[in-house]
Parts: structure tokens; sequence; C-alpha cells
């Protein structure tokens, strides 16, 4: 994975927690922007068989997906259970977060994105590990279909 130039090391300010949903669009825009540069077609926001939803999914041309689960807090780490589940949907499994956030929460057996709202950069690579092939099958066709969807209603 390539890194891009994002200095992480600022001390995380809590008062920007309090513009949650700006910081978390865009780190999103920031992660979304990271994966295209990657080479992957990434989607915002899309729902898996289990009925989650991953806040980014990145397909790339061998069909394999990452995914990237955005969290804008140390807060907003804390209080999301449900992150554990994702791993089984893709290929690669990372968090993504403003600059500044404290890395240390974070477990380290995920991959790490640091991202604003003009790019992103991978300071710590997600082990590969191959899903289920029917599971592919089945979600390679559903996010077909939703990009197919979004692009039909305009957005």
């Amino acid at each position: 994975m390539m890194n891009m130039e994002i200095d992480p090391r600022p001390s995380f300010d809590e008062t920007a927690a309090s513009a949650r949903p700006q910081l978390t669009e865009g780190v999103t825009r920031g992660v979304v922007r990271l994966l295209w540069g990657l080479g992957f077609s990434p989607m915002v926001e899309f729902k898996l068989s289990s009925r989650r939803r991953i806040d980014v999914a990145g397909l790339d041309g061998q069909g394999r997906f990452l995914f990237v689960e955005v969290k804008s807090s140390p807060e907003d780490f804390r209080a999301d259970g449900k992150w554990h589940e994702y791993p089984a949907f893709c290929d690669w499994f990372y968090f993504a977060v403003p600059p500044g956030f404290p890395h240390d929460i974070l477990p380290e057996d995920a991959g790490l994105i640091v991202a604003d709202g003009h790019d992103g950069a991978v300071l710590r690579s997600a082990d590969e590990t191959p899903m289920n092939g029917n599971r592919r099958r089945t979600q390679t066709l559903a996010f077909a279909r939703a990009a197919a969807d979004r692009l039909a209603r305009g957005g």
C-alpha cells in the first residue's frame, strides 16, 4: 500500500469531536481519494448481507474487498461493538481516523489509515485474509447492484 504525507502526530483535540459529522465526512472523503489512488473502486455506506453497513468498501480489479471503518473520536471507537463482524466480509480491514487520533486504542491486527478531507495515508497495512468464495460472489453482485442503483438514482 502507498503512503501519503499526512502528519499523524498533533494531539487529538476533543473539541473537534463536537464537530463529529463534519470530521467523519472529511475522513471518509480522504479515504475515498486514497482508495481510488490505490486502484480500488470505493463505495460509501455499503450494506452487507448481515444488514450492517461498512463506512467505505473498496473493490479492486481482482475482485478483492478492502473495508474501512471510520472513527472520528476515541468515544466513537469505544461505543462501536459492530466492527468485529466486518473482517469476515473483506480481504483487508482498516480503521480510518483523523490526524491526531490516539492510535494506541485501535487493535493492532487491523490496518490504520489517517485521513482528512483532502487525502489519506496508510500508516499500518492490514494483513490480507481472503474471504469465503461464496460470500465473495454474493457480495460482488451486491456491490455491482448497489453501484448501478446509485448511478441510476443520481447519487
